[in-house]
């Protein structure tokens, strides 16, 4: 029998409360943001921001009251109706900053391939937990989990949506190593990775996906053009300095001279106004985050468990990884937001059941 009291005894508070440190700081950035520029349109974001972030946090915490076991459930049942909803997308989804990523409900607007992530993390997990965990895998074993994994990356490449496409494929490649490989599946694995990412280069790509990695390699290339941002999100990094320009007095944003200052260059404005030491402050903060997750995954009895938490993981650790070097200039830009701190109602419901999973995959533990 549920007991309410006994729940909230064991009940593991880390994973929201670090998630929720992380978005304190990410609101007074995006009200920075976009109060620095006086338009109004965008001077409310913070608030539709903070209406999505209770919404998530009130899912995710019923999420964490599910017990691990229905998530191997509903594993396949989540695979089949985010493919369903993908599908939709590229039916009668909404268009909008060049790509038609989103279905509407109403007044909403939610974008399918945000919760795709927690969907191929259920299902990759669910698959490679049939093998033993001592057992290497093989090329063939793979055919199948690859499969299941292209089919929602090519329709969220489709969209278009590279970024979150890459994402897919790269939460498939760190669970599958997880899983251990047979060094013959590796060196296979990069054969193919090598070919195919020429093949996608020359005619898989469109044009202005290929500026960007051009002007990743010479942002000069074209300054005005695929490179502005780039060189924009560089100049906003360099110039916050040690201590920064303090909170809204950033020239980017406030000139906006950096498009997108509240998604994609969030990280960027951030350095700007607080400067080195603030940002190893935040990158802390998602440090403690990575290590308790790792922490986690190596504590737990089940495959399935432990495998569903390096999945999460990978999805918290590749948007951070691939947001900050982007606006760093490490990476080509693509449009990938950063957890918690970027503007967007469906990749905050994404990482609000996350935290939901992994909570009450912690919870379990004590069980027993």
């Amino acid at each position: 029998m549920f007991n309410f009291r006994e729940e909230l005894k064991r009940y593991d508070y880390s994973f929201f409360g670090i998630c929720s440190a992380i978005f304190i700081i990410g609101i007074l950035n995006l009200y920075s943001a976009t109060h620095a520029q006086g338009i109004g349109a965008e001077e409310g974001l913070y608030k539709t921001q903070i209406v999505w972030f209770f919404l998530s946090w009130m899912i995710g915490i019923a999420v964490s009251f599910i017990q691990p076991k229905n998530f191997y459930r509903l594993a396949y049942p989540s695979y089949l109706i985010s493919v369903i909803l993908l599908v939709m997308v590229l039916v009668v989804g909404h268009s909008a900053l060049g790509g038609q990523r989103w279905i509407g409900f109403g007044p909403l607007k939610f974008q399918p391939s945000e919760i795709t992530k927690i969907a191929m993390v259920l299902v990759l997990s669910r698959w490679y937990s049939k093998a033993a965990p001592e057992q290497e895998i093989g090329f063939r074993e793979l055919i199948i989990p690859f499969i299941i994994t292209i089919i929602p990356a090519m329709m969220i490449i489709i969209q278009p949506d590279l970024g979150t496409g890459m994402l897919v494929m790269l939460i498939f490649f760190i669970i599958t190593f997880y899983r251990k490989l047979k060094w013959k599946t590796i060196m296979i694995m990069a054969i193919i990775a090598m070919i195919s990412s020429t093949v996608v280069y020359n005619f898989g790509l469109r044009e202005y996906q290929k500026k960007r990695i051009t002007t990743f390699l010479d942002p000069e290339y074209d300054a005005k053009g695929s490179g502005y941002n780039a060189i924009q999100s560089k100049i906003a990094i360099g110039s916050g300095q040690f201590f920064g320009k303090g909170f809204r007095r950033s020239s980017q944003g406030a000139l906006n001279y950096l498009p997108e200052n509240h998604t994609d260059f969030i990280f960027a404005i951030f350095n700007e106004e607080h400067g080195f030491v603030g940002s190893v402050f935040l990158i802390a903060l998602y440090i403690a985050l990575f290590y308790r997750l790792l922490w986690l995954a190596s504590n737990v009895n089940k495959i399935f468990d432990s495998v569903v938490v390096v999945g999460i993981l990978a999805v918290f650790f590749c948007h951070t990884m691939i947001n900050m070097s982007m606006v760093s200039g490490l990476m080509p830009i693509v449009g990938v937001p950063l957890p918690l701190m970027s503007y967007g109602g469906s990749n905050l419901l994404t990482f609000g059941i996350c935290c939901g999973i992994v909570t009450s995959i912690s919870n379990a533990r004590n069980l027993f």
